[in-house]
């Protein structure tokens, strides 16, 4: 039996590593092949906005109150009533996965 036979067809592992090594080899040669005279410059990577310099970071940032503002407005009683239990500390969240994790355990032990 040849070790290109396999009974699964194309999921012969020693094919699908031939063609990973005749990918990489492809890659690699078109990668010699390009100019290596790239310089890296200050300048790129910089937002073009029409030839015009761009501001400070800070006076371009939006925060996001302002752009959720109506999404937040008409959900304020619903995100009012979820920020209350999140108090940021480590034990609380466990307290609470541990007690949904027990109500869970407790459910599919009455229902099966």
């Amino acid at each position: 039996m040849s070790f290109l036979t396999y009974t699964h067809g194309a999921w012969n592992p020693l094919i699908w590593l031939a063609a990973l090594l005749v990918i990489v080899a492809l890659v690699l040669i078109f990668r010699s092949r390009a100019p290596g005279k790239f310089k890296r410059q200050k300048s790129r990577g910089d937002v073009f906005i029409s030839g015009n310099a761009t501001a400070s970071a800070e006076q371009i940032h939006v925060p996001a109150h302002n752009i959720y503002w109506g999404f937040f407005e008409a959900l304020k009683k619903l995100f009012a009533a979820i920020i209350r239990p999140h108090t940021g500390i480590i034990n609380d969240y466990i307290l609470w996965l541990v007690g949904v994790a027990g109500l869970a355990m407790m459910f599919i032990l009455l229902a099966g």
